[in-house]
């Protein structure tokens, strides 16, 4: 099969929500090159390891790869990509450059090619993040492993929203905890909530290539008899009772929801927000305090922010 390689240069700030619209589009794989990477003063504490090529990044901003069957529908798909990374303007996202780039590449080399950017991460005191084919012996016993495959995944749950998201977990979760996982992606932190050992958890998303993606990974990590993963807008219909709602989103997706989290949280329960850009911050803040939210923690990583907020009544 040959597959075509489409490039978009843009921002930091617009990697997440370009990359659920590569998946959407039915990209199989992406690849995220982030100059910010070559530059960045890294922390050792949790003993990450990385070694970086210069000439694997661009000058300036990000650029993201996704891979897209060559077929007769192509160049349509394209179109719809360039007209859904547009829009992000309406939501006040910075999209750069926004460079979009088409390239045919053969099956073999996007199979293999994507795979050198990712490696065991640790990214907590507990939890490692582990590729599937990558081999990694814990060097804790305590150790959380998680393994993930980017290849049918939103992202390998390294970037600092997620990362973020599962401190933030493991601040939180208590034993038996029940764990409602808005937007779950990949599911990462469904997984992460399962491996802490919460009771039970619902993973939720819109998208239905996400609930296939977090079915897979869930599946993947052998703790699918604690979760369930359903296809469903943010907390719409919902009415089972939480003692803890995560939600790593857009800002923007955040704000219509904050209300229903407050609704479904059991008394001294958390709800956990992230994806927030800092010039959100102030925003997403009031809206909490506004729906009767106490700031209990403010986390910060680069230019992203996650509260964990609690219902004290």
């Amino acid at each position: 099969m040959k597959w075509s390689e489409i490039s978009i240069h843009t921002t930091n700030e617009a990697v997440e929500p370009i990359s659920n619209i590569l998946y959407e589009a039915g990209a199989s794989g992406i690849v995220i090159e982030d100059s910010f990477e070559l530059t960045k003063e890294r922390e050792d504490r949790f003993g990450e390891i990385y070694q970086l090529d210069p000439n694997d990044f661009p000058d300036e901003g990000v650029i993201i790869k996704a891979y897209l069957p060559v077929n007769s529908f192509l160049g349509e798909t394209v179109e719809e990509i360039k007209q859904a990374i547009n829009n992000l303007i309406l939501f006040n996202i910075d999209i750069g450059i926004n460079k979009v780039t088409i390239s045919e590449v053969h099956e073999e080399e996007w199979a293999t090619a994507w795979k050198k950017y990712y490696h065991p991460v640790k990214i907590s005191s507990k939890f490692t993040i582990v590729p599937t084919w990558e081999e990694y012996e814990p060097v804790q016993s305590d150790e959380l492993i998680i393994e993930l495959d980017p290849g049918m995944a939103f992202g390998t749950g390294t970037h600092p929203t997620t990362v973020m998201s599962i401190q933030a977990l493991e601040r939180t979760v208590k034993k038996g905890d029940l764990v409602i996982d808005v937007g779950t992606g990949s599911g990462v932190l469904s997984i992460a909530s399962a491996l802490l050992e919460a009771g039970k958890i619902t993973a939720l998303d819109l998208d239905e290539v996400a609930v296939q993606s977090a079915k897979l990974n869930i599946k993947l990590n052998k703790v699918d008899q604690h979760i369930t993963v359903k296809q469903n807008n943010l907390l719409d219909g919902i009415n089972d009772q939480a003692d803890i709602i995560v939600g790593n989103l857009l800002a923007e997706i955040i704000l219509r929801f904050t209300d229903d989290a407050y609704r479904l949280l059991n008394s001294g329960g958390y709800f956990i927000t992230s994806g927030i850009i800092n010039q959100k911050r102030n925003e997403v803040e009031n809206a909490l305090l506004q729906s009767g939210f106490t700031i209990q923690e403010t986390l910060l990583m680069e230019d992203w922010v996650t509260f964990i907020a609690k219902k004290l009544d």
